[in-house]
């Protein structure tokens, strides 16, 4: 190393309080590279404290909103530090994490125990970590509004008080004005589930000083957590969510609120303006901040659109990174625990902290092929390319080819819904089911990857006035993938970073849990027929009449080895994810005027 990078290193360590070490001799015309900051600052001495944010929001019963940020920040940093935040709900109730932790305090009042392992791993490291009470939940005032524009600006307020630009005070009413003058400004957001979609939702505001987020299977369209294309999901309805997590004020004092979000959810499946308040896919050009998604494919409660669409709607010069995996509804943390907390500590120094340790340049997806191996790519979706498949009758009712020819004018299948056999659906694929129809295509002649987002068409004629579609794009051929949630606890635990008696950094270790079936579900889709002309306002439909519908199956990545069959499956009522419509309806499908597109296939 030159003397001239060495007094480089020293001035920034100097500038931030930071431990820094260089991985390489500086190349001439560029920044010396700094790989990452070091436990340098103390974990047991640090700065433990709540601030209440005023959001400049009022609740129904006129007092002002205020949210209460617990925060745990290096005492001993001589400079000012960046803040890794996570406002999330569930502190005070359901946990955060696999183990499900809570928050506690001290007899003060003073918060002593920070869930999860973000404190204890990087407050030694320089950097502040802030977790939220939403309003209405945990130590907050206001009311729960389930990811409306009152929870993201309250979120946003926190960033804006970070950077000078909202008033934070010592006490929930009244008390004193505090400043975060030990803050940089620089904002990092995090969060599982609902804490992650409140990342995406204050991205979508373009506030300044958040830097990057890292929403791990996040919402990005609350429509979509509660409906599909005009089909109710049995995901359950806002207001009892909201009635999970809010505290005792929320609870005295919210009626109004509730009731809207009772309203704005009507059980037609129409897209209504409070849906449309809740959609930041809609706002996402606005986003400037860095994104690192995480996702399971084979997530059934935050389900895996979310992060196709999100991730196809932000604005190209966003920088971006994906980890998707096989696992259903899980933090990486609990998937691959090293790799995980070792990308994440290079991602916030360099968002964070502006060193140049090359995670910007690397590739932008990871992605679990098959349990525990995962893959690297440049990009994702894999390839730009896709393919249209149509069904062609065979000799059987109901079960044909799928190939990129049109089947004959005039092909028609019927299927009538029978809420109880979906689970039997994807069995028997060359038999014939009244239930459902089956279309597969030959033998794959080498691996086929199906990278993004299908999407399917189908004309439909019902014999009643209602009816749910379900399509289902399958892998036919012995697969081995994870069961479940994907994981399972085991007796031995890790820790990461120093603890505390109130704060442990030891987390139980999880292993793999995995299950090998003749066919594999790669995307599933449904929609009520009686949105075929857009989610505004449903139809009642004339039986008898044709009608077609368009729309999209879930993001996934799905490779199929050589010699397995790619098939379209359509029925109506998937039980176990959607609601039934009519009385068990018969539908006749225009053979001719129903296809799916597939991405990246080969």
């Amino acid at each position: 190393m030159t003397a001239r990078a060495a007094l480089l290193v020293l001035a920034v360590a100097a500038s931030t309080g930071l431990g820094l070490v260089v991985t390489a001799a500086p190349v001439p015309g560029r920044p010396v590279a700094v790989q990452r900051t070091e436990p340098v600052h103390s974990y047991e001495s640090a700065v433990r404290e709540t601030v209440w944010v005023d959001t400049g929001q009022t609740a129904p019963d006129g007092r002002r909103v205020r949210v209460a940020a617990d925060i745990i920040r290096p005492a001993d940093a001589p400079g000012r530090v960046p803040v890794i935040m996570d406002a999330g709900p569930y502190y005070a109730t359901l946990g955060r994490g696999n183990e499900a932790d809570r928050k506690a305090y001290d007899s003060a009042g003073r918060p002593v125990a920070f869930p999860l392992y973000l404190d204890n791993y990087f407050v030694p490291r320089g950097y502040a970590v802030a977790q939220v009470d939403l309003p209405g939940t945990g130590r907050s005032t206001g009311c729960v509004d389930v990811g409306g524009p009152a929870e993201v600006a309250a979120a946003k307020s926190v960033v804006d008080w970070l950077n000078g630009r909202a008033t934070g005070y010592t006490a929930a009413a009244g008390g004193s004005e505090v400043s975060a003058s030990w803050a940089t400004g620089a904002v990092g957001m995090i969060g599982k589930s609902w804490d992650g979609t409140v990342a995406n939702g204050v991205a979508a505001t373009g506030v300044e000083g958040l830097r990057t987020i890292v929403p791990i299977a996040a919402i990005s369209s609350w429509y979509d957590y509660y409906r599909a294309n005009g089909a109710v999901l049995t995901t359950g309805a806002p207001a009892d969510l909201a009635a999970v997590v809010e505290n005792p004020g929320a609870a005295a004092g919210c009626a109004p609120v509730e009731a809207g979000l009772v309203a704005g959810a009507p059980d037609s499946g129409d897209l209504t303006a409070m849906w449309r308040a809740r959609d930041y896919r809609a706002s996402a050009a606005n986003v400037k901040a860095s994104v690192f998604a995480v996702h399971g494919l084979n997530d059934l409660n935050v389900k895996s659109q979310h992060f196709g669409r999100w991730w196809s709607a932000l604005p190209a010069s966003v920088e971006r990174k994906v980890w998707l995996s096989q696992a259903g509804h899980v933090d990486p943390f609990d998937l691959r625990r090293r790799a995980w907390v070792e990308a994440l500590h290079r991602w916030f120094d360099h968002y964070l902290l502006d060193l140049d340790n090359g995670v910007d340049r690397e590739p932008r997806a990871t992605v679990e092929v098959a349990p525990d191996t995962w893959r690297d790519d440049p990009a994702w979706p894999v390839g730009r390319t896709s393919t249209t498949l149509r069904p062609t009758p065979g000799p059987t009712a109901g079960v044909g080819a799928l190939t990129t020819t049109a089947p004959p004018a005039g092909a028609t299948a019927a299927l009538t819904d029978d809420r109880s056999a979906s689970d039997t659906w994807i069995t028997a694929p060359d038999s014939a089911s009244p239930a459902r129809v089956l279309y597969q295509s030959a033998a794959l002649p080498a691996e086929t990857r199906v990278s993004g987002t299908p999407s399917v068409t189908i004309t439909a004629t019902p014999d009643q006035s209602a009816a749910r579609l379900t399509a289902l794009l399958v892998d036919l051929g012995p697969t081995t993938t994870r069961a479940g949630e994907g994981i399972t606890n085991l007796p031995t635990r890790s820790c990461w970073g120093p603890s505390t008696p109130d704060d442990s950094s030891c987390y139980l270790d999880t292993g793999t849990t995995t299950t090998t079936a003749p066919q594999t579900v790669i995307a599933r889709g449904w929609a009520d027929l009686g949105h075929h002309a857009g989610l505004g306002i449903r139809d009642e439909l004339t039986p008898g009449t044709p009608y077609t519908i368009s729309f999209e199956l879930a993001a996934t990545d799905h490779t199929l080895p050589a010699g397995h069959r790619l098939a379209l499956v359509i029925g109506s009522t998937d039980a176990p994810h959607i609601t039934p419509a009519g009385a068990n309806p018969t539908l006749v499908l225009d053979l001719a005027k129903t296809s799916v597109t597939v991405p990246g296939l080969g």
